[in-house]
């Protein structure tokens, strides 16, 4: 449990929106965790100026898990204060950082923290993602990312106890010019390894060529040509997760060591 130090970490911009984060909210939805658990809490680090985005993964994850507790965690105090001046059942907000203060000190079985990282150095990633994994109940998952603002451009990093072990990258199909649009919205740990020489360079090299490659199934719409694309990955050798169900969301997840640095 952590203790009552000063939060870990900095103020950020605090950017939000309605519906920003839902991409990553429906991967955290399908967490084996999140049904397994006997103390469904999740904790949201990082929930910016307002407490939209941790309300609705309330209502979210909600659906697959009636009796979930989320608690919103803010560095900066008039966050908080705003956010318990609208609480409401199933939701807390507290004061802290990545050390996650959650009721009790009880530790969650999920930890989101998005759009957090990006504004730090790279060189606290591994140490910011060491804090929160020491927090995680057994069997509990870290899902860290980034998402344009509006939320149709998405990737994270799912990470164990231990380790990160998923790369996830989740996009708006309509519309879609070039899958590497997601190279401006990479996780912390791998937005400067967009270089040649670096596995996720020659994943999202890989994955616009499929992509190309696949044009003529556009015809039948976007995602029957993401699909087409994620197949062409397999082919290519890329250790391609999961099957259609998840991909025609526009999501294509590998393991961690296929894109992690060099």
């Amino acid at each position: 449990m952590p203790g009552n130090s000063s939060p870990i970490g900095t103020v950020t911009r605090g950017t939000t929106g309605h519906n920003r984060l839902r991409r990553v909210d429906r991967w955290i939805a399908t967490l084996p965790v999140l049904r397994r658990t006997d103390d469904p809490l999740v904790a949201d680090v990082g929930y910016g100026a307002s407490p939209t985005t941790t309300l609705e993964l309330r209502d979210r994850l909600a659906r697959v898990r009636p009796d979930v507790e989320v608690t919103g965690i803010e560095i900066e105090p008039s966050r908080v204060a705003l956010a318990n001046a609208g609480t409401r059942d199933g939701v807390t907000f507290r004061l802290g950082g990545f050390e996650t203060p959650t009721p009790d000190g009880r530790r969650p079985a999920v930890i989101r923290a998005f759009n957090v990282l990006r504004q730090y150095d790279e060189s606290a990633v591994v140490g910011s993602w060491r804090i929160m994994q020491d927090r995680l109940q057994p069997g509990g998952q870290l899902v860290e990312g980034t998402c344009n603002e509006v939320g149709r451009v998405a990737s994270w990093v799912t990470l164990d106890r231990e380790a990160p072990h998923t790369f996830t990258v989740a996009l708006r199909l309509a519309g879609l010019d070039v899958p590497s649009i997601v190279a401006e919205r990479l996780p912390k740990a791998l937005i400067h390894r967009n270089v040649p020489g670096e596995r996720v360079h020659g994943f999202l090299r890989d994955l616009d060529l499929a992509w190309a490659v696949a044009a003529p199934l556009g015809t039948y719409g976007p995602r029957q040509r993401w699909i087409a694309a994620v197949q062409g990955m397999r082919d290519r050798g890329w250790p391609v997760m999961h099957g259609v169900a998840r991909w025609r969301l526009g999501e294509l997840s590998v393991p961690w060591s296929a894109v992690a640095p060099a």
